[in-house]
Parts: C-alpha cells; structure tokens; sequence
C-alpha cells in the first residue's frame, strides 16, 4: 500500500495532568485505539512524542504485537503539532501519511482508507466542514512535499498545520458530507479534550457493547 500513518503524541494536556494519548478508555490508553482502528489501513505506524521521558512511557503502554515506531521530536525545533509533523515526515518511508491526533478513539479506519484512495496525484485530502473549518489533523499527505512545506513554515516561525497546508500545491478537500456516508454519526472526529469527553467515550463503547451482546442469539 505504501501508506503510513503518523500520530501526533507529544503534548501534555492541562485538564488530565499527564499525556492524553496515555488516558486509559475502557482498559486501555487512548492511543491503542487509534492504532487499533487504523493499523489495516497502513503499511507503517509511527508515534511522536516530545521528550525522552514519554518514550518511555509509550513504549511501555504498548503491546509488542503492535509493530510502531516510538520517536521523539527532532532537536532545535519549536514545542507544536508542526515539529512532531516534520520528525513523522522524515521517518517515514512512505509515499503518503495520515496525520492523526492521539485523541481520537472512534476515528474510522475506513476515512482513512477513502483519503488515502483519493490522494494519488496530489498532495494532501484534507476533510472540510460545509462552515470552511478543515481537520488538517486527521487528513493525508504526500510524505515529501509536506515535509518540505513544515520545513519552510518552521523557518518563516509558523508553527500551525494550516501554515504548512498553505504551502501546498494541489490540495484535495473532502466534504465531511461525503465522509458521513461512511461514518453517520460522524464519531472518526470525536477527540477527547476533557473529563466529559472521556465518560461520553466510555458510554458510547458501553452503548456499542451491548447493542452487540443484543444482537448476538442465544446458543
């Protein structure tokens, strides 16, 4: 397929105290779940975080069946989503990456699949709300070109994914109209900011556990 997936890991969130990607969501870190719901899609996982101390972290919270690349961000480069952006471009070895956000539990492997399809002879898909917001944080690119933007975003002293996008050439957008075909409660984009969020992520996996024990018959 030739497709990796980079997933943004490195901030630490004021309202958990600790890493988000490290919350644990129904027995398990938050980061496992994106994993787990994208690992089909692509040929290659590669997790970057900002300190030593969270590499440890992460490697220690996840299994060895998952085959992921567990990295720091590169040296010299300012505390953002763009520097954990550039470290996951230059590791990978793909022709095309899925940016993602460790916060994400439900995101649909198969909206990763579908941007993936619709990358050829571009360099980025990115989804876009009918109100012009766009989510450069769950969208795919192609590996050298974006690499190549971060780097001259960084050095202009941009640090926002937009900056980058707007250095682009040929970007596909994806109405989130079209992505509601295949995912009708539109859950791919639901991230975990808060407590709340967390307990609404809980009851949603209760609420999918039970209607599946429901549909199961009795042997």
């Amino acid at each position: 397929m030739n497709r990796a997936a980079i997933i943004l890991a490195g901030g630490i969130s004021k309202r958990f105290g600790f890493d988000k990607g490290l919350v644990q969501l129904a027995g398990k870190p938050l980061i496992l779940h994106v994993i787990e719901r994208v690992q089909d899609a692509v040929d290659e996982i590669i997790v970057c975080v900002r300190s030593e101390s969270q590499l440890a972290s992460y490697m220690q919270a996840l299994p060895n069946k998952f085959r992921v690349k567990v990295i720091t961000d590169l040296k010299d480069l300012p505390s953002c989503p763009l520097a954990g952006a550039i470290t996951g471009f230059v590791s990978a070895s793909s022709e095309y990456t899925a940016m993602l956000p460790c916060d994400t539990p439900f995101i649909s492997g198969k909206v990763i699949d579908l941007l993936f399809n619709i990358a050829v002879n571009v360099n980025a898909v990115i989804p876009r709300w009918p109100n012009d917001y766009i989510e450069p944080l769950q969208a795919v690119y192609r590996t050298r070109a974006a690499l190549e933007a971060s780097k001259k975003a960084i050095e202009r002293g941009e640090k926002r994914m937009r900056s980058m996008i707007s250095l682009l050439k040929s970007v596909r957008y994806i109405s989130t109209i079209a992505i509601r075909e295949i995912d009708p409660k539109m859950l791919t984009f639901f991230n975990i900011n808060t407590p709340l969020d967390l307990r609404r992520a809980e009851a949603i996996i209760k609420r999918a556990e039970g209607q599946k024990h429901a549909a199961t018959p009795f042997k």
